[in-house]
């Protein structure tokens, strides 16, 4: 595996407390991610729980050119996310993770 730090979540917030995701404060544009650790696994292996599908973007502009593969040159990857929220709930609010913020 290996582990992630640096990332930022706009949209909403990670809850430490319970280890979701929640409502952002108020005033709070982006909040920093704990160190994640991603493993490698087989997809059958994955347990099903609630959680979203968070887009991982390099920055806040969220778009960028397509490339040869038909993806954006800013988008990263797909993070499931622990959630207590359908995802629609977050989907609604734009939430997204960043690799950096604008200066």
């Amino acid at each position: 595996g290996v582990y992630v730090n640096g990332l930022f979540m706009e949209g909403s917030r990670w809850d430490r407390e319970k280890r979701v995701i929640g409502e952002s404060h108020p005033k709070a544009l982006y909040d920093s991610m704990p160190v994640m650790w991603l493993k490698p696994c087989k997809k059958e292996d994955i347990v099903d729980r609630p959680h979203y599908v968070a887009p991982v973007y390099k920055t806040s502009e969220r778009r960028g050119t397509l490339s040869t593969t038909g993806h954006s040159t800013n988008f990263v990857m797909d993070m499931r996310l622990p959630s207590d929220q359908p995802q629609s709930h977050w989907i609604m609010r734009g939430v997204a993770l960043l690799c950096q913020l604008d200066d």
